[in-house]
């Protein structure tokens, strides 16, 4: 495999995903959450949100706006979401601390509604349905190693899309499943591998 963009040095000497390094905000990120196992159903759906109001965008202006996308989505519980009015649709529009794009935003609370009439677990266990079997993939020495898109992220993507869920191409439901720990990429020598990353 290439080791092109290969695990950098931080200020602490150990080595990194590159992209974890850029800003501080990265750094907690990189260290503390992208790649460790997320589940429940109320946690994947803020990701699954986040995700798309990035795509487009660079994901340090959504971890940015983080806490205002919490406040202004009641924290990203499912039940909370699909009660949102046509008054808090209106909110959401002007409201500063989050990506104010209409599509987005209506995908967020359309995807809301129909999440909560699925049973508890259900989205959870969706989700990770489709996690490859960790033996089966090859560990990235350089980050020209990490796929856009998998089999296993377009199948989400498509399963999702079959239910009824928007704004969820193969390439964010890939972003998702390396968020939220259904693969590992971080580069074969990155601390954070394998969630070993120094507390």
């Amino acid at each position: 495999m290439s080791e092109q963009g290969g695990a950098v040095p931080g200020p602490d000497g150990r080595p990194r995903c590159p992209w974890g390094l850029s800003t501080d905000d990265y750094v907690a990120y990189h260290d503390e959450e992208w790649g460790r196992p997320v589940h429940g159903d109320d946690a994947l759906f803020e990701r699954l949100c986040l995700e798309a109001f990035q795509s487009g965008l660079s994901w340090i202006t959504i971890l940015r706006r983080r806490e205002g996308f919490r406040a202004a989505f009641a924290g990203f519980e499912i039940a909370k979401v699909a009660r949102f009015t046509d008054a808090d649709r209106e909110r959401l529009l002007v409201d500063e601390g989050i990506i104010r794009n209409r599509a987005k935003i209506d995908a967020t609370l359309a995807n809301a509604r129909l999440l909560a009439d699925w049973a508890p677990g259900d989205l959870d266990a969706l989700i990770w349905s489709y996690a490859p079997d960790p033996a089966t993939r090859p560990v990235p020495r350089g980050t020209a190693d990490i796929p856009a898109v998998t089999d296993e992220s377009t199948a989400l993507s498509k399963d999702l899309k079959k239910r009824g869920l928007r704004f969820i191409g193969p390439t964010t439901a890939y972003a998702l499943m390396q968020a939220c720990g259904l693969v590992d990429d971080h580069l074969a020598d990155c601390v954070a591998r394998g969630g070993a990353a120094a507390r």
